[in-house]
């Protein structure tokens, strides 16, 4: 298939890949940024422009995967050229594009992406959705030429999916910078925790999250939770969170324990 991706960033840039790789051809990577149109452009072997009135008609597809609020805009240049375009945002519904044409569907990876990291797209949860079922039907085709897991969700379904997926990503990762914090100003390293973040995230491959829930707040220890927010007196935004998550934990490891 020849695809044209709309955009430069870190998704871009993951999923320009993985359908070279699959045996695709990348026609053209648009970018307001030239230079980085250009970098993502000479690793797939395509062209780089950064108008939208350069865009060739001679594609089967408009990969869209710019931010949220920038969409409609480029989708409704894109529509005069009368080919399927898709968006790859887990937050913006299929009407988005659908406003400006029909031909039109959703190709969301549900994974977070940096540059500077490798990710097996193999293993990407892809969320389809269709203007009808033969537009769904030829993404699910493509879709599995770069993944083993592809799913048909609704726009309704995938912003469930985008809010747990900041639960699961964002606000961890949040955290994680927040320990980092805490350790630095006691001149000790993050390095310490790794381990324990890995195995903690090894036991939820196995076992669902609640179920292998540990720390003060599941044991009841109420004296170690009284001494970690004294020793945060001079964060009293994180005495908050600290309590608030606490109280969280306290919640579903009860309702867990009611329910046997």
């Amino acid at each position: 298939m020849r695809i044209t991706i709309i955009g430069s960033g870190n998704v871009s840039t993951h999923m320009a890949a993985a359908f070279k790789n699959a045996g695709h051809r990348i026609v053209q990577v648009y970018s307001r940024d030239l230079q980085k149109a250009w970098l993502l452009a000479y690793h797939v072997g395509a062209e780089a422009v950064d108008h939208l009135d350069h865009i060739l008609p001679d594609t089967d597809l408009f990969v869209i995967a710019i931010k949220d609020d920038a969409i409609a805009q480029v989708a409704r240049a894109l529509a005069v050229h009368n080919k399927l375009m898709v968006h790859t945002s887990g937050a913006t519904d299929l009407d988005t594009l659908i406003a400006f044409t029909a031909n039109a569907g959703v190709f969301y990876p549900l994974q977070t992406f940096s540059k500077v990291r490798e990710v097996s797209f193999r293993s990407v949860p892809l969320c389809l959705e269709g203007g009808n079922d033969e537009i769904l039907a030829q993404l699910k085709e493509l879709a599995y030429t770069i993944s083993n897991n592809v799913y048909a969700v609704s726009s309704a379904q995938r912003r469930v999916l985008h809010l747990a997926a900041v639960f699961a990503c964002n606000f961890p990762n949040y955290l994680y910078n927040t320990a980092r914090q805490v350790l630095a100003r006691n001149q000790m390293d993050f390095e310490m925790l790794r381990p324990l973040i890995l195995e903690t995230a090894l036991k939820v491959q196995e076992q669902m999250p609640g179920e292998v829930q540990t720390g003060p707040a599941v044991r009841n220890d109420t004296g170690t939770m009284a001494a970690h927010l004294q020793m945060l007196n001079d964060t009293p935004l994180l005495q908050d969170i600290y309590t608030l998550l606490s109280q969280g934990i306290i919640k579903n490891n009860n309702e867990i324990s009611a329910n046997g």
